[in-house]
């Protein structure tokens, strides 16, 4: 049974299957290999071996950008993924993090490296003619080091959404462990077509998706994410398997609905961090299944969606998955709620969700020892999430660490607001956050999308939110912004951090205000961009 990336590929050497479909053109197994195989001698003989053999990729989901992550595996070295969404100083303070001596990159991506300071970087362009001749020229390889379970694959980046994104050592063992289970689960194999929209450099892609199709011989269709083109490109390359991660399903739903929507081959959806309604509407309205998760990009926290999961929570976790408050250290007890389904006791029952083992499949950051030592604290890995438990054992998102709100001397927590607001019909999407109050603490702040073609007026939100029995009177929101969008990181995850230093302004939209003990909101002056 194979324990590495590498193992998995060379299994496909034979394979005449297809394993890339992209814009027509095509490559089986055997191609994709072989291609693979001269682009590692090709790095291979550049290389410094005296320094880390680690490689950067700033590259999209492309033929290239799947050659790379094999070429690492088969070459025996390590793949850096660089996230092509990071500008100017973030960018190169990544590229030099990791350690990268190469960075593989393309035309569209070249321009952004553009006045970097990147000492020690050989910058290799897939799209010139010296990269051609670089491929032809090389001879047979000899892979520098023949990787381990246990050796590191890549290196990841964390979405940055509560900091700088730090680089996460990801296992060659994590592919192998996580793409037999899915493939089996969802009976993926030889003729279905896996369709990856999600950054290829993530762990998401990586776990949802590439080791899907190289555990199952399936074929993959590298694309970049796109609601409008979403379902042409499901039809054009008859993908059958799909993975998300955050926010594309709602993306996808705020497009306008049409007859024959689920007319199309997906049968499997797969991804983390959808909303119930999305999930419904998502399965309803293309046909398919869609399986949502939990899982950080470290890897140590896993939970998972089973039959019988209520509304608002994201499932029971592994057995080595609790919920603890760190001071005092102890076990957050469960939830308790009144006949509403508001949450009782939030100060005891929300807590920071834990591997209470240690760090599981986290095999810690690299290059940053302090940053390994705050997630592994007291023998247990600490993910930032906060969450709580109901007495059946059922676990609610409750929003990060940076999360909570003091509003009128009462804890609150963003996520079962943000749960809640979800049901607004004209909402798609929406992010809760605290700004200052002008008096003392914290004041609740919503920014939302509205569903494409939808209107509400302040009159018709609070309608709908007095509607809401399980919605405490402080957590009603002080201030609303209505947004044609919201800023995310790559992986499509809400950057509140950036909402949060906005303050309470429109925003380039519309601003609502309510105030103090009311219910009734008003435009503020001026908040029409």
């Amino acid at each position: 049974m194979a324990e590495t990336v590498t193992q998995l590929l060379q299994a496909r050497a034979d394979d005449d299957n297809l394993a890339i479909t992209y814009n027509g053109s095509t490559w089986t197994w055997r191609e994709y290999i072989r291609e693979s195989e001269k682009t590692a001698a090709a790095i291979l003989g550049l290389a410094d071996t005296s320094r880390p053999m680690h490689v950067g990729t700033l590259l999209g989901n492309t033929p290239d950008m799947l050659i790379a992550l094999a070429a690492g595996a088969l070459g025996g070295y390590v793949t850096a993924g660089i996230n092509n969404t990071r500008r100017g100083e973030g960018l190169a303070g990544d590229i030099l993090r990791a350690d990268c001596q190469i960075l593989v990159t393309d035309a569209e991506h070249r321009p952004l490296l553009q006045g970097l300071d990147l000492p020690g970087v050989t910058i290799l362009d897939t799209s010139t003619p010296e990269w051609a001749e670089l491929i032809a020229n090389a001879g047979d390889l000899t892979p520098h080091s023949v990787p381990g379970a246990m050796d590191t694959y890549m290196l990841i980046f964390t979405s940055g959404t509560s900091g700088d994104p730090k680089p996460v050592q990801f296992a060659h063992m994590m592919i192998p462990f996580a793409g037999p289970v899915l493939a089996d689960k969802y009976d993926i194999g030889p003729g279905d077509v896996c369709y990856l929209s999600m950054p290829l450099f993530h762990s998401a892609a990586l776990m949802g998706g590439y080791c899907v199709a190289l555990c199952s011989g399936a074929a993959i269709a590298p694309a970049k994410f796109s609601a409008s083109t979403f379902l042409d490109d499901i039809r054009r390359y008859n993908a059958t398997y799909m993975n998300y991660v955050g926010k594309p399903l709602a993306y996808i739903l705020a497009t306008e609905e049409k007859p024959d929507d689920a007319d199309n081959p997906l049968r499997v959806a797969f991804g983390n961090e959808a909303t119930d309604r999305d999930i419904e509407e998502f399965s309803r309205r293309f046909g398919c299944t869609v399986w949502d998760g939990f899982g950080s990009t470290e890897l140590a926290i896993i939970i998972t969606r089973e039959p019988g999961t209520p509304h608002g929570s994201i499932g029971k976790g592994f057995p080595n998955v609790a919920i603890y408050h760190e001071d005092p250290l102890k076990e957050c007890p469960p939830a308790q709620f009144d006949e509403n389904g508001a949450l009782l006791n939030p100060d005891e029952a929300i807590g920071e969700l834990v591997n209470v083992e240690g760090g599981g499949m986290f095999m810690g950051y690299y290059n940053n020892e302090q940053a390994t030592r705050e997630r592994l604290r007291h023998g247990m890995y600490w993910s930032g999430d906060l969450a709580y438990k109901d007495a059946d054992g059922w676990i609610y998102l409750a929003g990060r660490t940076g999360d909570w709100m003091r509003v009128d001397g009462e804890n609150l927590a963003a996520g079962p607001i943000e749960r809640i607001l979800q049901r607004i019909p004209e909402i798609n999407r929406v992010a809760v956050y605290a700004v200052p109050d002008e008096h003392v603490g914290d004041a609740v702040m919503a920014a939302v999308v509205l569903q494409d073609g939808a209107e509400l007026t302040p009159e018709s939100f609070a309608e709908q939110l007095a509607a809401q029995p399980d919605l405490s009177p402080k957590a009603w929101p002080s201030y609303v912004r209505i947004a044609d969008d919201l800023p995310t990181t790559a992986t499509n995850k809400i950057l509140k951090r950036t909402l949060k230093e906005e303050g309470p302004t429109p925003g380039g939209g519309t601003l609502w205000v309510r105030e103090p003990r009311s219910r009734v909101y008003r435009e503020a002056v001026g908040a029409n961009a």
